[in-house]
């Protein structure tokens, strides 16, 4: 079982959701972030530093079986990236997810997801 975080630019979200549950994808869990990347460099401001501006994000959580990792990914790569790729397109994280349990039915490991 692995867990597959997405950040993506919003305007991708219904697209990158479409995506996936043609994939067979339905389970996500989707938050709303901010935060900043290589999209913009600091500024110089009267001789000072100045931090970038945080940007608003799409965090896309997903659980997956193996079976499912390298289709997650490449649905997302796919439905996020503007046209050829552009800085601030994205990452993708795929992280080992030990344990999962379905509280309702206490259900546990790969057929729990």
């Amino acid at each position: 079982m692995k867990l597959i975080t997405a950040i993506i630019q919003e305007d991708k979200l219904d697209q990158v959701r479409e995506a996936l549950i043609q994939a067979n994808i339905s389970r996500i869990s989707v938050s709303r972030i901010s935060g900043h990347g290589r999209q913009e460099d600091i500024d110089i401001y009267r001789g000072r530093k100045i931090a970038p501006n945080l940007r608003p994000k799409i965090k896309l959580e997903i659980a997956v079986n193996e079976e499912f990792v390298d289709v997650a990914i490449d649905t997302i790569v796919d439905s996020a990236r503007h046209g050829s790729g552009e800085i601030g397109d994205g990452k993708i994280f795929v992280t080992p997810l030990e344990q999962c349990v379905r509280i309702r039915t206490n259900e546990r490991g790969g057929s729990a997801i």
